[in-house]
């Protein structure tokens, strides 16, 4: 497979198992090139896959020397990849979860609208947690009203792919969207900016700690990040509501 020289796989990595592994090797068998940014790991895969991508020329590994969150970790590979001229970015967990076989879809979508961002909508089976089913529609609720039902279906889905130069951008004007808050914070940002969203069904598998699963999701202290963060878009969206409203009316 050819290396892309504008669409890159970045994949964030926190103390992930072994379930990372099999995330890089599906993400390299369907796009190149593929970056991990380790966020900080401690539980030795930093080295190993430095060491898987000593021999695979389109892996890259990059690495924090502590843990910062997602987002922040993303911004790295968002910034470096910007430096060497990529202009978009498709973002997976690297717990498993997201299907690497999806990749090359997206990667489509976004070269024939290379203007949106593709948004993954999951496609939950049995395994899915019911309190995650339930806490995001609560999300998604308020991503709706906070961008007057531009088109983001999921708000907090992180199988996504971005255009680079205005997230880029966001970021470095924004405090937030460094941690568990980032997916949500930066599709509603993107929307307000313009730029449109195309949803596409992505089947999602949550795994048991017996099957190798890793979730660093804490319910209290992520929750109330996001109820923190809602709040801060919410009157974002108020003072940016007569333009919203403008935008809609004249079609735009």
């Amino acid at each position: 497979m050819s290396p892309s020289r504008t669409h890159l796989v970045i994949i964030p990595s926190y103390n992930p198992g072994e379930k990372v592994f099999e995330t890089v090797r599906a993400a390299r068998a369907a796009w190149a090139p593929v970056w991990v940014v380790v966020d900080g790991s401690t539980d030795g895969t930093a080295e190993r896959l430095a060491a898987l991508a000593a021999d695979d020329p389109h892996l890259e590994v990059f690495h924090e020397r502590r843990n910062r969150g997602k987002g922040a970790a993303l911004l790295t590979g968002f910034t470096e990849a910007l430096s060497r001229g990529y202009t978009h970015a498709l973002t997976m967990d690297s717990d498993g979860q997201h299907p690497g076989e999806c990749i090359g879809a997206f990667m489509q979508a976004s070269l024939e609208r290379p203007e949106a961002m593709v948004l993954g909508v999951p496609r939950f089976d049995a395994s899915a947690p019911r309190i995650r089913v339930l806490g995001r529609r609560i999300s998604n609720g308020w991503a709706r009203l906070e961008t007057l039902g531009a088109g983001i279906e999921d708000s907090l889905f992180g199988f996504r792919l971005y255009p680079l130069q205005p997230l880029v951008r966001l970021m470095r004007q924004h405090r937030g969207m460094r941690r568990f808050d980032f997916d949500v914070e930066a599709a509603v940002r993107l929307s307000w900016l313009g730029v449109p969203a195309l949803n596409r069904s992505v089947p999602v598998r949550y795994f048991t700690p017996a099957e190798g699963g890793v979730s660093h999701f804490r319910y209290g202290r992520d929750n109330l990040l996001l109820t923190a963060m809602h709040i801060r878009l919410f009157f974002g969206f108020l003072a940016r509501l007569p333009r919203l409203l403008a935008h809609r009316r004249s079609g735009r």
